[in-house]
């Protein structure tokens, strides 16, 4: 599929790069990180948080809502998913990645999407980007076969288990907390996930 810059006018209705933001810190702590052949999320890195950056994302991006700084690593070529959240949600490129991207406006009432409407979007290594929370999203992809390292900041909580079980409507997209999912069938994906992604497993 066609690969589109961040900086074509396309991307502007799912986020926007960010500016004025010193992330020199932030990519020399994430060199220790792994980059597993599969893909690793941990929502929240204590090392991280501790730096200076943490703090401003938390007063400048969130509003002085608390924040959770983790990453996404690893390697991939698949959507396999799309996910979406109650806010909006920063990637920091500390490598190049790939993000493929569509609209919680075109998910159907059944909640069923067709990933024909999706766009794909090269993130540069030294980026960092908001995504909406109208941008459905899921795990990055490789550029050149290289893995790929992202930073991710969210609302603190987010992603962590459920209390409980969620089964009707929307509700059922739920996997974990401000996470709302769906799946595709080829994606490889846990039981029980809501496998509404109809058309391609879309890969880059």
């Amino acid at each position: 599929m066609e690969v589109i810059s961040i900086e074509d006018t396309r991307f502007k209705k799912y986020g926007r790069v960010l500016t004025g933001y010193d992330y020199s810190e932030l990519f020399k702590a994430m060199e220790e990180t792994p980059l597993p052949e599969g893909v690793v999320y941990e929502p929240s890195v204590e090392k991280l948080e501790k730096l200076g950056i943490a703090e401003e994302f938390k007063e400048r991006a969130f509003g002085e809502m608390p924040v959770q700084v983790g990453y996404c690593n690893g390697n991939n070529n698949f959507l396999n998913a799309v996910e979406y959240h109650r806010n909006s949600e920063l990637n920091i490129a500390v490598t190049d990645a790939i993000l493929i991207l569509g609209m919680l406006q075109d998910v159907a009432e059944d909640f069923t999407y067709e990933t024909s409407r999706m766009e794909a979007f090269f993130l540069p290594k030294g980026v960092g980007i908001e995504l909406y929370a109208t941008a459905l999203h899921y795990a990055p992809c490789n550029v050149n076969g290289k893995g790929f390292k992202v930073v991710v900041v969210l609302p603190k909580g987010t992603n962590y288990p459920l209390s409980k079980k969620h089964k009707e409507g929307e509700d059922k997209l739920m996997t974990a907390v401000n996470k709302w999912l769906i799946g595709h069938e080829e994606g490889g994906l846990p039981e029980g996930t809501f496998l509404g992604l109809k058309g391609k497993n879309l890969s880059v």
